[in-house]
């Protein structure tokens, strides 16, 4: 396990439009006789820029019939992704420990999440909206921010924890946390303005927003709030470009796209490696 990990939390405390601070049935399985394999990547979609490795599915086997041989599957083909869910996300323990395995298998037995991951698996039977805007949008990086690699992308199922999680050249979305604005855990536990960044069209815009973030660290004059603001804008208007849709409105975001009307010749890296100061938002 490298020492090296960057885990973006999506913040469960955000506020839509003036306070930005948006820092961002059961299982689909083919079966042959006694020898299955999950499909790890949507078929259809193996000749997008983008696939995304369905590490959900196989997740989602093991969770609800203790299959071993899925758990083999998690450990030989996605061991990083195992072990940052297992260690970072659920922090239920470390992969080598001896009843890991147990562990995790008891820790979604409660009703709630086994509902929810069957929740889950209707929900995302078809990925093809998702892969293709994700393509879309990482088309339109490489073209604004050719220095920015593509990173892996993958769908995982948590316990409500984190929704997007990055490093080391990987990419995971936590699908448990975009089943929509009604779902009745979130109305249960959630207000409203956070349920409305909840939901399947959100998950591009955050999953863009936070690999942003993690190539393009705040500076140290982030710690005052307006420079916070300031920041946060500029993530989201990139995003919005990025994306061909205004996806965050907000004031700052606002005062960024004045700011790069005034100043036309400064590119996307340019902006968000660029201090910018609160006389800019009016």
């Amino acid at each position: 396990m490298p020492t090296f990990l960057t885990i973006i939390k999506l913040s469960t405390r955000l506020f839509i439009v003036r306070k930005i601070y948006f820092t961002l049935s059961l299982i689909m399985l083919i079966c042959f006789g006694c020898e299955w394999q999950l499909k790890q990547v949507d078929e259809r979609l193996a000749d997008s820029d983008v696939t995304i490795e369905r590490f959900d599915r196989i997740e989602s086997h093991f969770l609800t019939t203790g299959d071993r041989s899925a758990l083999q599957q998690m450990n030989t083909n996605f061991p990083m992704q195992t072990r940052t869910l297992i260690e970072d996300v659920l922090k239920i323990g470390h992969v080598n420990d001896a009843d890991i395995n147990t562990t995790f298998h008891t820790y979604f037995q409660d009703s709630i999440l086994q509902r929810m991951i069957a929740d889950v698996a209707v929900e995302f039977a078809d990925m093809d909206d998702v892969t293709s805007q994700l393509s879309a949008a990482f088309s339109e990086m490489k073209k604004q921010l050719p220095l920015v690699g593509q990173p892996t992308v993958y769908t995982q199922i948590g316990s409500f924890d984190q929704s997007i999680i990055v490093g080391h050249g990987t990419l995971g979305i936590s699908l448990d946390k975009y089943l929509g604005k009604d779902y009745p855990f979130y109305v249960d536990n959630y207000d409203a303005a956070q349920r409305i960044i909840m939901t399947r069209n959100m998950i591009v815009p955050d999953c863009l927003s936070f690999y942003l973030l993690s190539q393009f660290p705040p500076a140290d004059n982030t710690q005052q709030i307006q420079q916070r603001h300031l920041y946060m804008g500029k993530i989201q208007w990139v995003v919005n470009k990025l994306m061909r849709r205004r996806v965050f409105r907000n004031s700052y975001v606002s005062a960024i796209d004045r700011y790069m009307q005034q100043h036309p010749d400064t590119d996307y890296s340019a902006l968000l490696n660029r201090r910018l100061w609160c006389k800019n938002k009016k």
